[in-house]
Parts: C-alpha cells; structure tokens; sequence
C-alpha cells in the first residue's frame, strides 16, 4: 500500500529520529525547511507532524517548534491492562542484542500457530526501574506475517509510537482479543543474568498472546518478573 506523502514525510522523520539523527530534545526540521524540501503545502506538513506528535516521536514546544520527546517508553501491548504487577503505565527500557530471526519454544510456537521448526522475529528487552535497576525480562515473538510486513520490528531502534499502532499501520491488524497465562518458575541462568539476581530465584512469568479479529496472531511475548516486583490483585462481588 502506498503511502500519502504527510505519511513518507512523518516515517522520513521517523527513521532519522531511530538512527540517532535527532537526539532527544533536538529541534526537527520546521514547517517551512521540510514543506521546501519535500515540495508540499504547509498543511501537508503539518499533518505529518501530527502523525509522530501522537505518536509520542515528538512534542511542540512554544517559541521553539517541535522537539524529539525524551526516552521512548513501553506500553503494554494492544489494549491489555499493565496492572498485573506493581509498576504499571509505560517503564524504560533497554533493548537486548538485535532482533533477530529464531526458533521459538515449543509453547510460543503453538501460541503463533507455526510449523514445527518454522522460525519467528524475536525482540527481547528488560525493562527498567526509575532508578535504571532490571524490573522484567521481556521476549517478544512476532509470527512471519507480521514481521515481514513491518519492517521496522527488525531493527534495534525502539518503535516510538509503539508496536501496537506500528503493525496495525502497516499491516491494517490490530488486537481485539488478548490471553495473559501467569505461571510461575525459577528464573533460568540467561534471565537472572540480565534482572541481576543472585542465585536460583522465584518469578513470575506472563505469556501474553494478541489475536485480531480473524484470531490471528500478532505476537506472543513472554515477561519474566522476580516475585519481590509481581504482585496480582482482584476485586470482585460476595
């Protein structure tokens, strides 16, 4: 699907911001430098600039323009709630290696319906505390599908607006139904090592699936939680 030129202008923006053009607080290009360049109507720009505003990329700043929003955040994924632990609402994060193509476990395959051996796009990150400390060790999987269609999962640069309206953008699927499975198991050498635990440690682990409205998958991530951080409540009749 071709994309309408405010479109190729905000993913322009979008891509320099990733690869580090644009630091977080620099001024981007103004209305004008960019309505030049890209030889559009103001109005065209500022639809692109409306685009990645909502998306979290940037933010206007009076007297200055418009100006690359701080660390990116990870949100939950589609429309799930974050309240399944005690930090909820968007956290830091780093990213984890590069996303890279993989064989995921035989429980994450069924969940993405893939053949046996079929490979799928793995992104994993930790996220963080407010004070930069490990909080939990996501893995998220995407299916080929999804992948393949949405380049930008494979590079290690965060998706500002967020994997959710990334894919349905690109792809036109988007979540409408979502499975959280908690299970809980000694954190395994790789995850301890990157949540800085010491020795044989309980966790938490959540195995998130989104479906769209055919039931097909999206992704199925997988957070691992110490049991110090995870804490599940329910409130219900009697």
């Amino acid at each position: 699907m071709a994309l309408l030129k405010y479109e190729e202008i905000a993913e322009s923006l979008r891509a320099r911001v990733a690869a580090g053009e644009f630091e977080p607080g620099d001024v981007v290009p103004s209305g004008r430098d960019l309505a030049e360049q890209w030889s559009v109507s103001r109005a065209t720009v500022i639809k692109a600039m409306d685009v990645l505003r909502n998306d979290g990329v940037v933010e206007a700043r009076q007297g200055t323009g418009f100006v690359v929003t701080q660390t990116p955040v990870a949100r939950p994924a589609g429309g799930r709630r974050a309240g399944s632990s005690r930090v909820t609402g968007g956290m830091p994060f780093l990213r984890v290696g590069t996303p890279d193509w993989a064989v995921p476990p035989t429980h994450v395959a069924a969940v993405l319906k893939l053949d046996e051996g079929a490979e799928a796009l793995r992104r994993v990150r930790v996220m963080q505390l407010p004070d930069g400390s490990a909080y939990s060790y996501v893995v998220a999987w995407f299916p080929p599908d999804v992948a393949t269609a949405a380049a930008r999962l494979a590079r290690t640069a965060p998706i500002e607006e967020g994997t959710t309206r990334y894919v349905r953008r690109t792809t036109g699927r988007f979540p409408v139904e979502g499975l959280d499975v908690t299970t809980v198991r000694l954190a395994t050498d790789e995850e301890g090592r990157h949540l800085g635990l010491a020795g044989p440690t309980a966790v938490a682990v959540v195995l998130h699936a989104a479906y769209d409205r055919e039931r097909r998958p999206l992704v199925c991530e997988e957070g691992v939680t110490p049991s110090a951080y995870y804490e599940q409540a329910d409130t219900y009749e009697m």
